[in-house]
């Protein structure tokens, strides 16, 4: 992989794509991808690369920012001042930070006929790439309403290509010196998690990977993108890991060496992995070492964020009066009942399971709500609750041991404690992929 053709070897970019040709040489490098747009779990992952003088590779989702809005309501250019913004707050340079674009595609529009939804999928790309977004997910694995399943490889890579031209062309109207770089793939896990029980993962077979290469390759030769294949640096697979609900398939490292090894045979090409939340500390250095060097969590922050604002919400009905507490718990399940569009489709209707899964799922579909007004008032009466109080460390311990740590940075504000109960998750992937695991 030649970085010096793609960018500076200094800047963000070049020193992310640095690891990978090091990661490919052998070393125990690679980097994770914050896949998450709460303001809190920024400034956690932001926090964490301070404390490692490392690259932060940020992407947002095609339902998060897209041109309609998403469900955060920004359109891509809208999401790096955001960014940069929380940057400036917690005095994290902007250029430490690699903006990425995930499943950008037809995602969002699959209930519409293929040529409707990759026309919104290209003007998609475009947008992003013409904000400044750097590291581009194509994803074009999914079917429209008019595709006959499974879409073939070949129909996958035209559609990617496609994707790709309104990329390059936006590239050259932008003007800027970085030129985008590109992740690709078939087998592409569902975004958030399964739905369903999880059985037996089929890991990505060594002749599945090789042929998916070859057929984009090709396309791209095609459609005269060869320059743009020389940036396409990642390929995501299927390693064997993903969660559902209530439990998560862990990496067996054994049944995915074939895959691990093949990847050196493919130039410049290191593997994404998508849903590697929830898996064992030691599993993620070993995913790196085996060169699924792009880790990828989302729902996993989110729910860290979850887990310590509704601990911090049961301190807070123990030292509150009933009429001044915020009520965190029945303000976000009520929001949810009646605004079910986020979660309906993939928790069982029945309860009492379906309130547990609202608010407890590893697939985490809260985290779609945290911008409701309503929620936001009653997140800062709580903030505001327990920054007027003193919390008792048995407190601390009962409900959110993690606080306990913030201690030593002299801090017990609440933003503090969930931030710091985020940056738990955030370490956990940087020491497996800055070679400290």
């Amino acid at each position: 992989m030649n970085t010096a053709a793609i960018c500076s070897s200094k800047d963000a970019l070049g020193r992310m794509l640095n690891q990978f040709v090091a990661n490919r040489a052998g070393d125990t490098t690679g980097v994770y991808s914050v896949c998450a747009s709460h303001p809190l779990v920024l400034k956690a992952a932001m926090r964490q690369a301070l404390s490692d003088q490392s690259v932060l590779l940020i992407e947002s989702t095609a339902n998060q920012v897209n041109q309609f809005g998403g469900y955060t309501g920004m359109i891509p250019a809208d999401f790096p001042q955001f960014v940069f913004a929380i940057a400036e707050e917690i005095g994290l340079s902007r250029e430490s930070i690699v903006l990425g674009g995930d499943h950008l595609g037809p995602l969002c529009w699959t209930n519409e006929p293929a040529a409707a939804a990759m026309s919104k999928a290209c003007d998609l790309v475009s947008d992003y790439v013409q904000a400044g977004f750097l590291k581009i997910h194509l994803d074009a694995s999914m079917e429209c309403a008019d595709d006959d399943a499974p879409l073939s490889d070949a129909i996958v890579a035209e559609r990617t290509v496609q994707m790709c031209k309104a990329a390059e062309s936006a590239a050259a109207e932008s003007g800027r010196q970085s030129l985008p770089v590109y992740i690709i793939g078939t087998e592409v896990p569902v975004p958030g998690g399964e739905t369903e029980g999880l059985g037996e993962l089929e890991i990505t077979t060594v002749d599945r990977a090789s042929k998916t290469v070859e057929t984009h390759r090709r396309a791209f030769r095609k459609a005269g993108l060869e320059s743009a294949w020389e940036r396409v640096i990642g390929l995501v697979v299927q390693p064997g890991v993903e969660f559902n609900h209530t439990d998560v398939h862990n990496y067996e490292a054994k049944k995915a060496a074939a895959l691990s090894e093949a990847v050196l045979n493919i130039p410049r090409i290191v593997y994404e992995a998508h849903s590697t939340d929830y898996q064992p500390a030691s599993a993620y250095g070993e995913l790196v070492r085996d060169h699924f060097a792009i880790l990828k969590v989302g729902p996993q922050l989110t729910f860290a964020l979850r887990e310590a604002l509704f601990g911090l919400a049961a301190i807070e009905n123990e030292l509150i009066e009933e009429s001044s507490r915020s009520n965190l718990l029945a303000v976000c399940e009520s929001v949810m009942l009646a605004e079910p569009a986020n979660w309906e489709k993939h928790y069982p209707g029945q309860e009492p399971q379906g309130r547990l899964y609202r608010r407890y799922s590893y697939s985490d579909r809260i985290r779609y709500y945290w911008p409701h007004p309503a929620i936001q008032t009653a997140v800062e009466k709580l903030f505001g609750n327990l920054t007027a109080t003193e919390i008792p460390r048995p407190l601390l311990s009962q409900f959110l041991v993690s606080a306990l740590d913030v201690e030593r940075a002299d801090s017990k504000l609440p933003e503090d404690l969930v931030i710091n109960h985020i940056m738990k998750v955030c370490r956990t992937y940087a020491e497996a992929c800055y070679g400290r695991g």
